[in-house]
């Protein structure tokens, strides 16, 4: 018998990889239901997330997605953004239209908590694609539905691969490392997607060609996405391809063989000015710290594409 497929609410701050996680999420309704989109400030400040999260799924044909405005600034700290990469608009890349569709009225925090409440316990699937801000301060007024979560799928944190936002952070954690705490102490059972998975999901030429074959406005738009960040990205690291970091949270829902990881303990670190939002991953488990993140480390690149690119074929 054909299983349900798995509803989740995507939680995100598009940015062009943000766009193309939402859009491989919408491409997949036989695996994936997607109950809601809450956006957050991260990438872009909030309006510019919750017009970009529009824009999308305008793009992908689902206008009838509901989007929710959540928090606009981290729970203690001043925003920083990444303009740098992404460009003003977040969406830099693409010449595409402003949306139709409405942002909804309720924000996106009350939307999670209700949406958690409403649907049986252990069926919904928190994917976070940003800061955290949103999740924890769900958690926060709303504890109860801790043990309602499925599954928190995150894009976060970095160990072997450091920081790309500072020497020692990856972004979504240092703009809100005392959400990224109370998510990760939280007792839910936790995915991490860190840099160390997503630096081998190198969007190649070869790669970003595949999707401008596909003659459609999605094929269309993901290469002109991907053109935009990976000189930023090629620039940086020296790589032959900018890495697909948002992706990768809906190809473990839809493929999780394609990964390896290990269930460790990770901590985030909350005071240092120095290493401020690094995620210290236990992955030689030399603490006795309680594991409390599947922490991925490793992806098979080559069909991770190859699903992304015929997920993308059907929009």
């Amino acid at each position: 018998m054909p299983k349900d497929p798995r509803k989740i609410i995507i939680d995100t701050d598009p940015g062009q990889d943000d766009a193309i996680a939402i859009l491989l999420a919408l491409a997949s309704p036989e695996d994936i239901e997607v109950l809601g989109i809450t956006t957050v400030a991260g990438n872009v400040p909030l309006d510019l997330t919750s017009k970009n999260a529009r824009i999308v799924c305008e793009l992908a044909g689902r206008p009838d997605v509901p989007v929710f405005a959540g928090c606009d600034a981290p729970l203690v700290r001043r925003l920083v953004t990444a303009e740098h990469v992404h460009g003003k608009s977040g969406l830099d890349g693409p010449d595409l239209p402003d949306p139709e569709m409405p942002l909804q009225d309720q924000h996106g925090v009350d939307f999670i908590i209700e949406t958690l409440r409403r649907e049986p316990a252990g069926t919904v699937t928190l994917c976070p694609l940003g800061p955290l801000t949103n999740i924890a301060t769900a958690f926060d007024r709303a504890p109860d539905i801790l043990e309602r979560v499925q599954e928190i799928v995150l894009m976060g944190g970095a160990y072997f691969e450091v920081g790309n936002i500072t020497p020692t952070a990856e972004f979504n954690i240092y703009v809100d490392p005392e959400a990224a705490e109370i998510v990760l102490k939280s007792g839910a059972k936790i995915t991490m997607m860190p840099l160390d998975v997503t630096h081998k999901a190198l969007v190649t030429r070869a790669r970003n060609e595949a999707f401008r074959a596909l003659g459609t406005p999605v094929g269309k738009a993901v290469a002109e996405m991907t053109d935009f960040f990976e000189r930023f990205d090629r620039e940086k690291y020296g790589s032959d391809g900018a890495p697909l970091h948002d992706p990768t949270v809906i190809a473990w829902l839809l493929a999780p063989r394609l990964f390896t990881g290990r269930f460790i303990n990770v901590e985030v670190e909350t005071q240092s000015k120095l290493t401020l939002g690094m995620t210290v991953a236990d992955w030689w488990r030399v603490t006795d710290r309680a594991p409390n993140a599947m922490f991925i480390g490793d992806l098979d690149a080559e069909r991770f594409f190859s699903i992304l690119t015929e997920r993308l074929a059907r929009l």
